[in-house]
């Protein structure tokens, strides 16, 4: 049905394209219609640039969507990739995996394969009983339809059939096999291949009944197909094997060019040191025959130059050599990328037609549509194939040239060994193209095969588009080539850099001849590019008129050709959009066969859904391989869709590459106008209105391109209805013959609104040729204003005559230099034969110093009295060559000076020359604009006459021609000429007026003849000038060489005088010495010579900047003078085309002729001039004089008019220059900022070369952290394989224990158990004997015996097994362990790896920081490049607007003239009328005067007669009235007349002004009627043809209206014929329905058989699974606890690490604690050292005042003895009275005061003062406690309270003083602890002396009068010494007191026992 109707689709699409491509050329003619209604009367200034960029920005969105597409399929390949490389590793692991259950399992097999047996045997039987159903099933549904398709269904059928038998042959046992799984899997695989094999033998029968109607032909082709496909396949390997072999052969290619040309430098090297000694031999050998002759140096300097030629012939000959290699190599490249290229093409067609070959099989039509595509490619490649035969010629006459250009730079020599690398690449490049040319006859072979299987209907518009791609194409590859050329030619010059880089060395040695030939190489390349710019400019000019004339041609034709492009476009694209239609249907008819097959698979699914429940296991291998196959077809499909996508872009990019082509004819031909523009500044105008003309007919195209589109949108959405049509109808296949009928009318309906569009768009193309007429009188209107373009021409030729003097100064100027040259050189040659004589002569003084030092050392041998008289000499030889180089010194002196003199002298010169030229320049500057303004008044003033002298020159230039072409002498032509002159000017005499500008002339004239004198002088000046110049260049070179040379002569002396000191030594010391100090004042000398030199060249580098400035500004100048040369020639070119210098000089002969000719008609003119003056003067009379007046008057004024001009066009100019120098000011700033912008751009570069290596480097890394994580892949999967291995090895261990309590049990039970099954199977077929069965049961119990003896010994290799596994599993622990310290130590290193990427990524963020910075800054300099652009731009429309004003100011300057002279005209009437009147005045006064005379005499007459004549006087008066009254009349009658006859010169001159205008109007008119009746005749042309056209195409259109017609009729009868066998096919179908619902019964019986059967399995599967699910579950157990035990060890470790972190912390904060302690103790330590000195300061102290303590002592002890035994009686007074003056409560204190100066104890005191304490009485025993008591009390006395204040008395206080004073006060005895004070304190005497004394006290209390300290001794006698009972150290002194005071005390540190000694110096240093 689809098949069918798809075919009703295809033909109503063709047709309704072929209407749509006539309705899309009807369309474009509307658009062509609109867009010249819209631009009617309207010029629009379109702008190329932006039709660039939209063009651009078009094809940039067209690339970016391409690049997306591409990079889609890109990401979907590598998809397809990584899907291809996943399903091969599930392969690879599932073959392990069977490979490994295959080995465990096979003793199972052996084990079971009796059981097998058995059941076998019954399933053998089943399905003998199964395919005798089936076969009875399918017989009858299988019939055949046709005889060519019965043994496809045999074979289907017999293929079919085993797939539901073998399907359960895995179901062996009651256990599950691994095999079997495997096993089931291969069968679905099967399955699905055989389910895809039946749906191709569906598509197959579904072809071929629809070709059943035609010849049916399509197994043939199938044939052919799969002979394709194989060829195809063989031609893909060799294409591969030849690849490879051509890459390897490049790469050896490539190896030894780089070894020969490493051992070609080598050579080179070696030649050049070879050379290099040879030269230095020469030298030597020059030298030493310096004192020779001048003869043999002048003959050896040719000698060294033919050396040196040598190996330079030698380089241009390795060179030459080097760029055929690099010429063939390059042949090479290019042949191996043409190679590939063609390769990829077959490839990518070997692919297409492998993804085809798939589809093939699907549908007919899709086959049929790739095959045209194919058939299209192959058209394609065989024009690609001619277009690149084309080209490769081309290429070789691009190498040739390559090669010319190659041979002209220099290279090394060694020919024979390049020859045989040349023979060899030849040899290489021979089989490349041999192999070539066999892969090409490969290739036809292939394309002819492919056009015998293709159907020959291919349709010319598929060519032509083939066509145009393949142009398109070879364009690219075109392109591709010119940038190989340029890549070659940039090698060539890195070639030529390192060959001149070695050539270097070469040129050292000559350098001057070298700078002299490019001199001389320099000018002649000046001559010639001289002579090449006039030949160019020469070409441009005829190419420009040949463009003018061509221009008119295709302005004409430019419309019927845009019209014929826009027709065929239109049909091309209705071609495209039929194909479209066809790739459309082919696309649903693929739909379709996807939609059945969709089908089929659903209901393989829904059985298949019944089986995944026990096949889950084995369906993931499965799922994995239909998912690749989904991925398979999603990517197939996506191909296809990229393919078409492809397709449609490159019909998008032909069109657009079209369209630009034309906008790139259209862009040349604006190139070519604005090139006129630049050669011709007055062409501006016209070639304006050209370009807007042709920027309107460019928007005229693009409103084409875009109303193009919008029918091309318009058709696709008519195409997307037409398919929507289509796709109606397929859906209405169940629908009747009547539906068919009604979409039938519709499109017929549809056919007659078409005829209407198609009869309105007629009448729109008949508006649209209309509109044509017009564009073309346009046209025609701007071809008529390029007649004004050669009148301009014609004024231009005034000024080649003085660039043809220039250029022959120049000439002379070139050629005086270069004899100059010349003789520098000589003069140059001579110094330097001069100066190596000289070096010659220092060589052999040299030699004889070596002498002279050899005898000294000869003489050190001999004694010394010999010696002496030689050194003596020596010193006088010495002498005698300073004296020689004094003399050198001055001469050297006194050419500096000379050259100074002479660069003064030259710089001066050239300062005059400069300030000449400048005044020269100013002078020319002026006489030029003099020049113009005399050319200009000269050309108004005689454009009357100028009418009249063209004739006669046309008739001079042809004799002048004639003659010249005769080569006659040119005398006689002047002579001819001459005579004719005056002839004419004879005949004209008569009829010439007045007019003294003649003379006016004459004295221009003679102007002009004495500034061209003095311009003449002027260039000799300057030719003078230049000669300077050049000989100062010359001379400042000469003065570079000398200073080089004196610097060398400088360094041979110093090696010589080293020499001469190293000789001399030994005994002649003294001699040395002297000789030295003299070298020594010597080389001062010379230094200072050195430095005035060096000043010199200095001077001399200044001078040569300052010349080289001089020579860019002359180079600036002659630059420009080239400029207007060149504009001049191109001027002079466009009268004369013909370019040679002959035809040039003759022209300027023929220029010098006319100018000579000029000159006499002036001259002759003058004359006249005279005459006429002279004539006039004599006739002239009386009214001379006032007309002389009037004309000098008029003469006057127009002369100031005409300077007034002339000032306004000096301004204008002015103004202009100025623009002119702001607009190069611009340019250089734009080129300085382009500059800056390509170093930024350098920058930007390498900027981004650092961050491509930083990505290089940061992808290594990436990489290598990926390796690492794919091998803790690797170990993790290892680790789970092993894991597995442990799992099967105890699954198998645990089915072998079941098995062996199973075999355990009673073989009684097992005899039973097996019986059952066996009788039960046996029953219906057979009923045996009982005997027979005890038989079978004995024999299986004797076989289970059998078989117990070898599960034993299974069971014992197994425990063996398990041994090793258990210690396998030890060994694979500890590798677990080893594992995991390398995962650690790969963490650690990935941790540091990711630390250096943070790191990179931190750098390359910088990067992108500053990246972006630079991208900023690039930007702003854009925009300021474009800011800068548009000023320009703005500046050229302003300059462009100026010369507009110019213009205008030109013509309203021509107005004014006329107006002028029309004044003048009025002017000369008013005069005539003025003198006519002062004619009258004077007439008058005559008449008075005459009247006053009369007057007079009637007086007398009167006086004499008054008496008696009165009557007479009455008659006299009353005649005399009469008279006055008729004189009255007559003068009015004059007045009338003469008013009368003013009125008739009044008219006439103004009819004669009318007839001039009329004339001029008259020509203006025959000129229009002229160019109107070429218009029209031209339009009835165009009518005419536009008339044919309309008809051929209505006949057109007639005969494709027919053909529709029949087209339809065959579609009608189509339908019905298909209706008809469709329904014989729905027959046939319902038939084949019946048979598979049959076949579907017999499914559904084996179904549930096999479900029964899939219970049984699926209960021994759930078993089997919770087995293995405990058995996960122990093991999950044990890993479980493992890993608990792991993460508690590693808890326990992290504490630990944890620990000792906190411990290094801690010792850290210890040891920066102790680092503070060690500097506070450091600190301390210096102190202790200072208070250490303090201490033995002190100490010296002491023993001082212990040596007079011990003298105190002494004294003591003398009074001691002495009073021993005596009382004070005063102190005894003094107690007693006090004891009774004292308080009862004190009393007792008394007592023992007295007690102890009696010297009683104190026990004693104490129990008497008990005794009578009761009764008041104290007694005398108080005093005993005297001496030990007081120790207590403070040496200071205390502050008395408020208490005892008020009850104590004066008494008690002397007391207690007494008391005080008496007792010893003991310091303590450790003062470093107690009595050091902390510094700087003040000395506390009496606060601390009580501390000290109570705490003294306290300490000394029990201890015993002898162990006192020696510091302790009593005190002075200052206070009244007791004679007492004291002992000797028992009392205090006050000695003591200032001792302690002056001790330095640290307060005492209370110190814990907790704190530390870190602590305590912390205490310390706060405090």
């Amino acid at each position: 049905m689809s098949s069918w109707l798809g075919g009703i689709g295809s033909g109503l699409g063709q047709s309704l394209g072929q209407v749509g491509g006539s309705l899309s050329s009807f369309t474009g003619q509307i658009s062509n219609f609109t867009k010249d209604m819209l631009l009617e009367g309207v010029e629009e200034v379109g702008d190329a640039v932006t039709e660039l960029q939209v063009s651009n920005s078009k094809l940039a969105e067209v690339e970016a969507s391409f690049t997306t597409q591409k990079s889609e399929y890109d990401r979907l390949r590598k998809l397809y990739a990584e899907l291809e490389e996943k399903l091969e590793a599930s392969e690879i692991q599932i073959k392990a995996q069977s490979a490994e259950y295959r080995t465990l399992l096979q003793q199972k097999d052996v084990e079971i394969s009796h059981l097998k047996a058995r059941q076998s045997g019954f399933q053998e039987e089943f399905q003998k009983l199964q395919q005798s159903a089936q076969s009875a099933a399918i017989g009858p549904a299988m019939l055949p339809v046709t005889t060519a398709s019965s043994t496809t269904t045999s074979s289907s059928a017999s293929s079919y059939l085993p797939q539901h038998s073998g399907s359960h042959q895995g179901f062996h046992g009651d256990e599950m096999d691994f095999s079997d799984v495997i096993w089931s899997q291969q069968e679905i695989n099967r399955l699905s291949t055989e389910v895809m094999r039946l749906e191709a033998e569906v598509a197959h029968w579904r072809r071929m009944s629809q070709t059943s109607t035609a010849a049916g032909s399509g197994t043939g082709d199938q044939g052919e197909i799969l002979k394709l496909q194989r060829t195809i396949k063989d031609l893909r390997e060799e294409m591969s094997r030849e690849v490879d072999e051509h890459q390897h052969e490049l790469a050896a290619l490539q190896d030894a060019q780089r070894q020969k040309m490493a051992d070609i430098t080598r050579r080179h090297r070696d030649e050049l040191a070879e050379y290099e000694e040879r030269i230095e031999e020469l030298e030597e050998q020059i030298q030493s025959g310096g004192s020779q002759p001048t003869s043999p140096s002048d003959s050896k300097l040719p000698e060294l130059q033919k050396t040196i030629s040598s190996p330079q012939e030698a380089a241009d000959q390795r060179e030459k050599q080097l760029a055929e290699l690099s010429a063939s190599l390059e042949e090479a490249r290019r042949n191996e990328a043409s190679l590939q290229l063609e390769r990829d093409d077959a490839l990518e067609e070997n692919a297409g037609l492998l993804q085809n070959y798939t589809r093939l099989q699907a549908s007919v039509t899709e086959l049929q549509t790739r095959v045209q595509e194919q058939e299209g490619k192959a058209l394609q490649k065989v024009q690609l194939e001619h277009e690149i035969q084309v080209l490769r010629k081309n290429l070789a006459a691009s190498e040739k040239e390559i090669e010319r250009l190659n041979s002209r730079a220099v290279a090394e020599p060694k020919e024979e060994v390049e020859h045989a690398d040349i023979l060899e690449l030849n040899t290489i490049i021979g089989t490349l193209r041999q192999e070539k040319e066999v892969l090409e006859q490969e290739k036809l072979n292939l394309q002819e095969r492919l056009k015998k299987a293709e159907d020959p209907t291919v349709s010319n518009n598929e060519t032509d588009s083939g066509e145009s791609e393949a142009l398109e194409d070879l364009r690219a590859e075109l392109e591709k080539r010119e940038k190989i050329l340029r890549n070659t030619e940039e090698e060539r010059d890195t070639l030529m850099s390192e060959l001149e880089e070695l050539d270097r060395q070469n040129q050292d040695a000559t350098q001057h001849m070298i700078s002299v030939k490019e001199q001389l190489k320099k000018a002649e390349a000046e001559l010639t590019s001289l002579n090449a710019e006039l030949n160019t400019t020469k070409d441009k000019n005829e190419a420009l008129k040949q463009e003018l004339e061509t221009q008119k041609e295709k302005i004409s034709q430019s419309a019927f050709t845009l019209n014929d492009l826009h027709m065929g476009k239109q049909q091309l694209e209705g071609s495209v959009k039929e194909l479209k239609d066809k790739l459309g249907h082919a696309q649903e008819q693929n739909r379709e066969a996807r939609r059945e097959i969709t089908e089929l698979k659903r209901t393989l699914q829904e059985r298949e859904e019944q089986l995944s429940v026990v096949k889950a296991e084995r369906d993931q291998a499965g799922d994995r391989a239909t998912e690749v196959q989904g991925a398979n077809e999603m990517l197939a499909g996506k191909e296809r869709e990229l393919s078409d996508l492809r397709r449609e872009l490159d019909e998008m990019q032909s069109s657009q590459e079209k369209v630009l082509s034309e906008d790139y004819e259209l862009k040349m031909e604006n190139r070519r106008l604005r090139e006129m523009t630049e050669s011709q500044p007055s062409l501006n105008r016209t070639v304006r209105e050209k370009d807007t003309r042709i920027e309107a007919l460019k928007l005229e195209k693009t409103q084409l391109e875009g109303e193009l589109r919008q029918a091309e949108s318009k058709i696709t959405q008519q195409a997307k209805q037409y398919q929507q049509t289509i796709e109606e109808l397929t859906r209405a296949r169940s629908m009747d013959a009547s539906a068919l009928q009604m979409e039938h009318e519709r499109a017929i309906k549809l056919n007659q609104d078409k005829d209407m569009e198609i009869a309105q768009l007629k009448r729109d193309m008949e508006q649209v040729a209309s509109d044509h007429r017009d564009t073309n009188e346009m046209l025609s209107i701007t071809v008529a204003g390029q007649k004004q373009l050669t009148d301009l021409l014609q004024e231009k030729d005034a000024f080649t005559e003085t660039l043809k003097q220039n250029a022959s100064d120049l000439q002379m100027e070139m050629e005086n230099r270069i004899t100059v040259m010349m003789k520098e050189a000589e003069a140059l040659k001579q110094l330097l034969d001069e100066k190596e004589k000289q070096v010659g002569g220092m060589k052999e003084e040299n030699s004889h110093l070596k002498e002279e030092i050899d005898r000294l050392r000869d003489q050190q041998s001999r004694p010394q009295s010999l010696a002496e008289p030689r050194t003596l000499d020596i010193i006088t030889e010495l002498e005698t060559e300073i004296t020689q180089l004094k003399a050198s010194r001055s001469r050297l002196e006194e050419e500096t000076q000379t050259l100074r003199r002479t660069l003064e002298e030259q710089q001066g010169s050239l300062l005059l020359s400069q300030q000449s030229l400048q005044a020269q320049q100013t002078e020319l500057e002026q006489a030029h604009a003099r020049h113009q303004q005399t050319t200009q008044n000269y050309d108004r003033l005689i454009q009357a006459r100028d009418e009249e002298i063209s004739g006669l020159q046309q008739m001079v230039d042809q004799l002048s021609e004639s003659r010249s072409r005769a080569d006659s002498p040119p005398v006689q032509g002047d002579v001819i000429l001459q005579e004719e002159k005056t002839q004419t000017l004879n005949q004209e005499n008569g009829n010439e007026k007045h007019d003294l500008s003649k003379v006016e002339i004459e004295k221009l004239v003679r102007g002009i003849k004495e500034k061209e004198t003095e311009i003449s002088q002027l260039n000799e000046k300057n030719l003078s000038l230049t000669k300077q110049i050049d000989q100062l260049v010359v001379s400042r070179d000469e003065v570079g060489k000398l200073s080089q040379m004196i610097l060398q002569k400088d360094l041979e002396i110093q090696a010589l005088h080293a020499r001469v000191s190293m000789g001399v030594g030994g005994g002649h010391n003294q001699d040395v010495l002297f000789l030295q100090q003299q070298l020594q004042a010597y080389a001062v000398e010379r230094e200072q010579v050195i430095a005035v030199l060096n000043e010199k060249t200095r001077e001399n580098s200044q001078l040569r900047s300052d010349h080289h400035r001089l020579m860019d500004m002359i180079a600036g100048k002659e630059a420009a003078l080239v400029k207007l040369q060149q504009e001049n020639q191109r001027l002079s070119n466009m009268s004369d085309p013909s370019g040679s210098q002959e035809m040039f000089k003759e022209t300027i002969q023929n220029l010098s002729r006319i100018i000579r000719e000029k000159d006499i008609e002036i001259d002759a003119l003058t004359q006249k001039c005279q005459t006429l003056v002279t004539v006039l003067q004599t006739s002239g009379g009386e009214s001379g004089a006032g007309s002389g007046g009037v004309s000098s008057n008029q003469f006057e004024e127009l002369l100031q008019e005409r300077d007034t001009l002339k000032q306004q066009v000096k301004k204008m100019e002015e103004w202009k220059q100025q623009v002119i120098t702001t607009v190069k000011n611009m340019q250089h700033e734009s080129a300085q900022l382009q500059e800056e912008l390509i170093k930024l751009q350098g920058q930007v570069t390498a900027d981004s070369d650092c961050s491509s290596k930083l990505t290089v480097d940061y992808t290594r890394l990436i990489q290598s952290y990926e390796q690492k994580e794919k091998r803790l892949g690797s170990l993790s999967q290892e680790l789970a394989q092993v894991q597995q291995t442990i799992t099967q090895l105890s699954t198998t261990k645990e089915v072998l224990l079941g098995k062996l309590d199973s075999v355990a049990q009673t073989p009684e039970a097992v005899a039973a158990q097996s019986s059952a099954p066996s009788l039960t199977v046996d029953a219906p077929s057979h009923q045996p004997s009982p005997t027979v069965d005890s038989e079978r049961l004995q024999d299986e119990l004797v076989r289970l015996r059998a078989q117990l003896a070898e599960k034993d010994n299974m069971i014992r290799t197994i425990q063996e097994n398990n041994h090793r596994l258990s210690n396998s599993a030890s060994a694979s622990e500890s590798e677990q362990r080893s594992q995991a310290e390398e995962t650690r130590q790969v963490r650690e290193r990935l941790d540091a790896l990711q630390k250096s990427v943070r790191e990179k990524d931190l750098l390359i963020k910088s990067k992108s920081d500053q990246l972006n910075q630079v991208s900023e800054s690039l930007r702003n300099r854009e925009n300021d490049n474009e800011v800068l652009k548009q000023a320009v731009t703005n500046l050229k429309e302003r300059a462009l607007i100026l010369e507009m004003d110019g213009r205008k100011l030109k013509e309203e300057n021509e107005l004014v003239a006329a107006r002028s002279r029309e004044k003048e005209s009025e002017f000369r009437a008013l005069q005539e009328t003025n003198m006519q009147v002062s004619l009258l005045l004077r007439e008058k006064e005559f008449e008075l005067s005459a009247v006053s005379e009369k007057a007079a005499t009637v007086e007398k007459m009167l006086k004499d007669k008054d008496q008696g004549k009165t009557g007479e006087l009455n008659q006299l008066l009353n005649e005399l009235k009469s008279m006055q009254e008729k004189a009255v009349l007559f003068q009015q009658e004059r007045d009338q007349v003469m008013m009368a006859l003013k009125q008739k010169q009044m008219e006439t001159t103004a009819v004669q002004t009318e007839l001039h205008h009329m004339r001029e109007k008259e020509q203006r008119l025959n000129l229009e009627l002229e160019r109107l009746r070429n218009h029209l005749l031209e339009i009835e042309d165009s009518y005419t043809r536009e008339a044919l056209a309309a008809e051929d195409r209505e006949m057109e259109l007639r005969r494709r209206v027919a053909m529709l017609d029949q087209k339809l009729a065959t579609s009608s009868n189509a339908v019905e014929n298909a209706s008809q066998h469709a329904s014989m096919q729905v027959e046939s179908l319902q038939e084949q329905l019946n048979g598979v619902v049959k076949q579907r019964d017999d499914a559904l019986l084996h179904l549930r058989t096999s479900q029964e059967q899939v219970n049984q399995y699926a209960v021994s599967l759930s078993n089997l699974q919770m087995v293995l699910e405990q058995f996960q579950q122990e093991e999950k157990a044990m890993y479980s606890a493992e890993l608990e035990r792991h993460k508690k060890e590693k808890e326990e470790w992290r504490k630990k690490a944890q620990r000792l972190e906190d411990q290094a912390s801690a010792l850290q904060i210890n040891l920066d604690e102790a680092n503070a302690a060690l500097d506070s103790a450091s600190r301390l330590t210096d102190q202790l050292d200072l208070k250490e000195e303090q201490l033995e300061e002190l100490k010296r102290q002491v023993d001082l005042r212990q040596e007079m303590l011990e003298e105190a002592q002494r004294k003591l002890m003398n009074l001691l003895n002495s009073t021993e035994g005596k009382i004070d009686k005063v102190l005894m007074r003094n107690l007693f009275l006090g004891y009774f003056h004292t308080p009862k409560t004190k009393r007792a204190d008394v007592l023992r005061l007295m007690g102890s100066v009696l010297g009683l104890t104190r026990e004693d005191v104490d129990k008497m003062l008990e005794d009578d304490g009761r009764q008041g009485v104290t007694g005398w025993m108080s005093s005993w406690l005297g001496g030990r008591g007081a120790q207590s009390v403070p040496n200071t006395p205390q502050r008395p309270t408020s208490g005892q204040g008020l009850n104590s008395s004066f008494s008690e206080m002397f007391v207690k003083f007494l008391e005080i004073e008496s007792t010893p006060s003991l310091p303590a005895p450790k003062l470093l602890v107690h009595d050091i004070k902390p510094l700087g304190a003040p000395p506390s005497r009496r606060t601390s002396g009580a501390a000290a004394g109570t705490s003294a006290g306290a300490a000394a209390v029990g201890k015993r009068p002898g162990e006192s300290n020696p510091f302790l001794a009593p005190r002075s006698a200052a206070v009244p010494l007791l004679a007492g009972s004291g002992s000797g150290g028992s009392g205090g002194h006050l000695l003591m007191k200032p001792i302690s005071d002056a001790l330095p005390t640290f307060t005492p540190v209370p110190v814990s026992a907790e704190a530390s000694a870190g602590a305590v110096l912390k205490d310390l240093l706060k405090q």
